[in-house]
């Protein structure tokens, strides 16, 4: 049950202490003995260094908030998940279904088993000691952070971080000195590169069975006729027959390198 609950409270416990650890600490600290916790922001020229510092970092807060899905995103394992699914779609030649929103859907549950394990480390270690107050916010975020990066790099090419480490001119680096300003991009390439790897397997025997039905269609005069017409239910049946939904699924979940 604690497993459980870990485990569908994480998505939440995660952004609100990536996005807004260091702002609550910061404002506590500024409201502690003052007798009232509210927040004033004045915009009419207040010279209180203190009261700036606070409205530019909510301002930052905010922004964080607005752009960190998509951050989040691209630092997790969606990005492979949504193209495979999207291509298996589009080899079988049915655009409208399942629809996008069902592939989405599917990809954020996927992305939520895969990343599970590194979610539940992030909890044990950086999470519960924050929460706890054993740990400072800076600290939790290194650690939250140097797990996250244990698992892009896991799946990340070394000729792709190579390549912007040399575009960076930050000089060698090993493993761990990797900022994530060169690990986020040369995970997304390499996500990009092997869900492509994927998509052109799934293409091939869809393709095969457009081949062989084109030329049957050729060979018997029917050259007016759209070969998809006939494809469609010989392609739809063989993903039946194979169990193909399970087939994807399963070699999605098996094909990252979870530590």
């Amino acid at each position: 049950m604690k497993k459980l609950f870990r485990f569908r409270f994480m998505s939440l416990i995660l952004i609100l202490f990536f996005l807004s650890g260091g702002v609550l600490e910061t404002l506590h600290a500024q409201t502690t003995g003052t007798g009232s916790p509210g927040l004033r922001i004045d915009v009419s020229g207040s010279n209180e260094e203190g009261d700036f510092g606070v409205a530019i970092q909510l301002v930052v807060a905010m922004t964080i908030l607005t752009l960190g899905p998509s951050v989040i995103m691209m630092m997790t394992c969606f990005t492979r998940i949504v193209i495979v699914l999207g291509f298996v779609r589009n080899a079988i030649g049915v655009n409208a279904a399942p629809s996008s929103q069902i592939i989405i859907g599917l990809a954020l549950f996927l992305t939520f088993f895969v990343m599970g394990p590194i979610w539940n480390k992030i909890y044990d270690d950086a999470v519960t000691p924050y929460m706890a107050t054993t740990m400072k916010s800076g600290d939790a975020l290194l650690v939250a952070t140097a797990h996250m990066k244990d698992f892009m790099l896991n799946q990340t090419r070394q000729a792709d971080a190579q390549f912007f480490l040399e575009i960076s001119r930050q000089g060698a680096m090993t493993r761990d000195e990797l900022p994530l300003s060169i690990v986020v991009p040369s995970f997304v390439l390499s996500e990009l590169r092997t869900a492509f790897q994927m998509g052109f397997l799934i293409f091939i025997p869809f393709i095969i069975v457009d081949f062989i039905v084109a030329s049957s269609l050729m060979s018997m005069g029917m050259m007016m006729m759209p070969p998809v017409v006939i494809s469609m239910p010989f392609k739809l049946l063989l993903f039946v027959l194979v169990d193909g939904w399970y087939l994807v699924v399963q070699s999605l979940v098996n094909s990252f390198n979870i530590a």
